[in-house]
């Protein structure tokens, strides 16, 4: 109960508007690399070669991500959040600078691999430190800021990435994190100020190790399954067993560990366990609508793909509007369960609607049904990590943190990887149907044509194929339906457990984690 009583009380520091800055470059950081890059592949793969290993330049930096997510979380816990959130940025940086000078595919796949086990502690280490920082009274504000900032990456990200590609080179979307992340850490080392801690517990590597494979299996599998071997393929099915055992082993370790680390005592609280499930659906629905729907404004609607983030305006313009509207309402009332029931029921609508898409669509009708869909994102992304920290005691906001983070990219992995499969089998199996051999052919790519390679089909197979993507977005969205439906069943079995913290009317004066709080700085003891 001490470190509630000791949350109870805190208030941000008199510099958290700086503290901000520099979280939100980093936060930008880890939402903009993988935007940028994909806008900047076919000109690596132009200069580099190695078409074949294509797909390894994302999955390296995913997988990264994904495996070490929970292990920076909980290293924050044990060593100090400071120091290893630095540490993170260091190794994105170092990735980042040997990206750009890779000479070779094969290179380009290490390093983005480097890369990537900085990036799993950007957004884990961002949370984590905003929860060190921030009663949960308060801390909606500041969240609401950061589901701002992964709106304008989003959009501007593939912006950036193709001017910086057309300019600069494609050397330069690597190198351009250099001096952001220059400035994320001189922001970060000179006026943020945490306790230093250092427990003696000895690490769980055992834990470490099964998690890793487990994470390593089921990525691979969202990311093979239907493009390198088929679903039901030896290699697919094996991942799958491997994984499931590994994570079951991995549970069981933990029981036993003294620093385990994910904690399964976080689990506990019925508010953590659902904002997970909640967390892992929202990365569900977001990935997928981010994935297939420009591929059908491109398709279907004729869009242009030069600017493909302006496509999904309609859609992260509300993200932006709503998180930052229900943030500071939290702020100011201290309740919150409405907000995930109104967004779940949001996202029921907006899958739905965008269902029922058509070839006679048009843009502004789909924009508008677009604008539903990131309204209920809206309500539900903060919601998942500020209900989520509020049901953690301080020694596990960085395990917590990650976890949350981790499901919803999990959720992400798996929303991309079962619509692509609905998608794919749905266009093959129209394409059949209305253009016989030829359409067959045509669709031979997983469903998922160029602009270009679209005006060159035959008329009557081009038809069969607009049809054909049509009625795939109509299963995919029908299916996010089903899912979504999930989030807001599990919405209505939050319980409204006040935040902790002083709201803005009774808030004392605000604490000052400047120089004086350093000097008590003290090593923490053991807590086993």
């Amino acid at each position: 109960m001490a470190d509630k009583d000791q949350e109870a009380v805190q208030a941000p520091p008199r510099n958290i508007r700086v503290i901000m800055l520099g979280l939100m470059i980093t936060m930008m950081l880890a939402m903009l690399d993988n935007l940028i890059v994909g806008t900047a592949m076919p000109t690596i793969v132009g200069e580099l070669g190695g078409l074949d290993h294509l797909a390894w330049v994302v999955t390296a930096y995913t997988l990264a991500i994904a495996v070490s997510t929970p292990l920076w979380g909980k290293f924050g816990d044990l060593y100090g959040r400071k120091g290893i959130f630095m540490s993170s940025i260091v190794l994105f940086l170092i990735g980042s600078a040997l990206s750009g000078m890779a000479q070779d595919m094969g290179q380009l796949i290490a390093f983005r691999a480097v890369q990537g086990l900085g990036g799993g502690g950007l957004i884990v280490g961002v949370m984590a430190i905003i929860g060190d920082l921030v009663p949960p009274r308060e801390r909606g504000r500041y969240q609401g800021m950061m589901a701002a900032v992964m709106g304008i990456a989003t959009i501007g990200g593939p912006l950036v990435g193709g001017t910086i590609t057309d300019h600069l080179g494609w050397r330069w979307a690597f190198y351009i994190n250099l001096p952001l992340g220059a400035v994320s850490l001189f922001v970060i080392s000179t006026v943020l100020h945490l306790p230093k801690k250092r427990i003696k517990a000895r690490v769980d590597y055992p834990g470490a190790a099964l998690l890793s494979v487990g994470l390593t299996a089921l990525v691979l599998v969202t990311s093979w399954g239907g493009t390198e071997y088929d679903w039901g393929s030896v290699q697919i099915v094996g991942l799958a067993v491997l994984g499931a055992g590994a994570l079951a082993a991995f549970g069981w370790a933990e029981t036993r560990a003294a620093e385990p680390i994910i904690p399964l005592r976080i689990f506990r609280s019925g508010n953590f366990t659902l904002m997970n499930v909640i967390g892992f659906i929202v990365g569900f629905v977001m990935f997928g609508g981010v994935t297939f729907l420009p591929l059908f404004q491109q398709s279907v609607q004729g869009a242009s793909a030069t600017n493909s983030g302006l496509l999904l305006l309609p859609m992260m313009l509300p993200v932006m509007l709503v998180s930052l509207f229900v943030g500071r309402a939290v702020t100011r009332t201290g309740r919150y369960k409405i907000y995930p029931i109104v967004g779940g029921a949001a996202l029921i609508v907006g899958m739905y609607l965008l269902s029922t898409m058509d070839t006679g669509t048009t843009r502004l009708t789909s924009g508008l049904y677009m604008a539903v869909l990131g309204a209920g994102l809206g309500f539900m992304i903060q919601m998942s990590m500020l209900v989520g920290q509020n049901s953690l005691e301080m020694r596990d906001m960085g395990a917590g943190s990650s976890t949350i983070t981790l499901t919803r990219t999990i959720g992400g992995s798996f929303g991309v990887a079962l619509m692509g499969a609905i998608f794919g089998s749905r266009v093959s199996g129209t394409m059949a149907e209305e253009a016989g051999p030829a359409g067959e052919r045509a669709a031979g790519s997983g469903g998922q044509l160029s602009p270009e390679r679209i005006e060159q089909l035959p008329t009557h197979v081009k038809e069969a194929y607009l049809n054909a993507v049509s009625n795939g977005t109509h299963q995919v969205f029908l299916w996010g339906t089903a899912i979504a439906a999930i989030a807001f069943a599990a919405a209505w079995f939050v319980k409204e457990v006040p935040l902790r913290g002083a709201g803005p009317k009774d808030a004392g004066p605000a604490g000052d984690a400047g120089p004086d709080s350093a000097k008590a700085e003290e090593e923490a003891p053991a807590k086993v």
